[in-house]
């Protein structure tokens, strides 16, 4: 009498990363115009948060010279936005905008993990996302 092998141990399937931001048609064209004119060549922009202003909290963007390892790449309508690892949890779910009025031209984040705003539009409020 043989011993019947024993099956493998199957390995759940790991469920798929969400994306963690996304791009209106208006911001994509908009990178796409600074990755196009910038004085030095640049991969995309990076996208993060840091610590200031009334609220607590401000959206940073930059030129992104380089991807790092630790970067969160973000590749939608055909430009890369580079996400700050320490900037993921707080900006996981959120629509990258463009807007221009009579008075400013500016990225607009339309971020579900915000809690509230200073009056003054220059600082937020963020709170970790639920994952």
């Amino acid at each position: 009498m043989t011993q019947a092998s024993p099956n493998p141990a199957s390995k759940p399937k790991a469920r798929p990363r969400p994306q963690v931001m996304k791009l209106t048609d208006a911001a994509a064209q908009r990178v796409l115009e600074l990755t196009r004119r910038a004085d030095s060549e640049i991969v995309g922009l990076r996208v993060g948060v840091k610590n200031g202003g009334c609220a607590g909290q401000s959206y940073t963007v930059e030129y992104a010279h380089e991807i790092r390892s630790t970067d969160e790449v973000v590749e939608d309508k055909g430009v890369k936005i580079l996400v700050d690892p320490k900037a993921v949890l707080f900006l996981l779910g959120t629509e990258m905008d463009y807007k221009v009025d009579k008075m400013q031209a500016q990225f607009v984040f339309n971020n579900p993990n915000q809690v509230s705003a200073c009056g003054c539009g220059e600082s937020v409020q963020l709170k970790p996302a639920q994952v």
